[in-house]
């Protein structure tokens, strides 16, 4: 890890490549010098990159700032909404194509926006994880639905046992649904639950939020798996991670 001077008493981090303390960074948009800038600020600090949803398919810069993130060692994938997209017009090969003509090395699969069998789902991520490591994403977009934990825990174990590297928990770029209500606070007994049978280096949490980031920290350490972070927040979530602001300052004095 990147760090200008030595501080006493703080976290270890694990180093890139990471299995554990992953960084998923959301890009909604960027230039192409948006992200040369926000790689010289943090690159080392970001995992991987989701175009959010369908972003890319209307992004005039998509081939350059692919470029601009292989030349970088961080590796880019399609959000799981354009996958969905693909699915429900019985397009799955032509998203393979695309998956091909970019040459990327990740792929999200989820069901967030559409009703998906899941047996039908686990099936497309056992092919897909023939062509790429495959994250799954588990949790409705609809704050209306509601899935009860154990249903969380099944979803997640059937779709690991498919070929998915993670299970990501769905929360939306806003933090508020899923793994969170629509205040976004965290349904703290959903996590917890979760985490009596997957093992959380298997799941990313996706965690706009401070608070929820804060949250995640406290209940599972400096290394959690943490997704859905803007370019703006990477370097402060990083400091959240070490105990160097205020809302994790004392939480890791006392335990080094």
């Amino acid at each position: 890890m990147y760090n200008n001077f030595s501080i006493s008493k703080v976290p270890s981090r694990t180093s890139k490549p990471r299995s554990a303390g992953f960084t998923m960074v959301m890009d909604k948009g960027l230039s192409t010098r948006d992200v040369e800038d926000m790689i010289e600020v943090c690159g080392e600090y970001i995992d991987i990159v989701k175009l959010g949803w369908a972003t890319s398919y209307v992004s005039q810069n998509l081939s350059k700032k692919l470029e601009v993130y292989k030349a970088n060692g961080i590796p880019v994938y399609l959000g799981g909404t354009l996958l969905e997209a693909f699915i429900i017009r019985n397009a799955f090969d032509e998203y393979l194509k695309i998956v091909d003509k970019y040459k990327l090395t990740f792929a999200e699969v989820s069901d967030g926006s559409i009703d998906l069998d899941h047996d039908e789902k686990c099936k497309l991520i056992s092919r897909l994880s023939q062509h790429v490591t495959v994250l799954s994403e588990v949790g409705s977009k609809d704050v209306q639905k509601i899935i009860p934990p154990y249903k969380w825990i099944e979803l997640m174990q059937k779709e690991l046992d498919a070929g998915a590297w993670k299970v990501i928990g769905e929360a939306r770029e806003g933090g508020n649904v899923g793994l969170f209500r629509s205040s976004g606070e965290v349904r703290s007994g959903l996590v917890e639950e979760i985490l009596t049978k997957i093992p959380s280096e298997r799941i990313i949490w996706e965690a706009p939020q401070r608070d929820q980031q804060v949250w995640f920290i406290k209940l599972l350490g400096a290394n959690v798996n943490l997704g859905n972070i803007s370019p703006n927040e990477i370097i402060p979530l990083e400091t959240l991670r070490l105990g160097l602001r205020s809302d994790t300052f004392d939480f890791f004095l006392n335990k080094l």
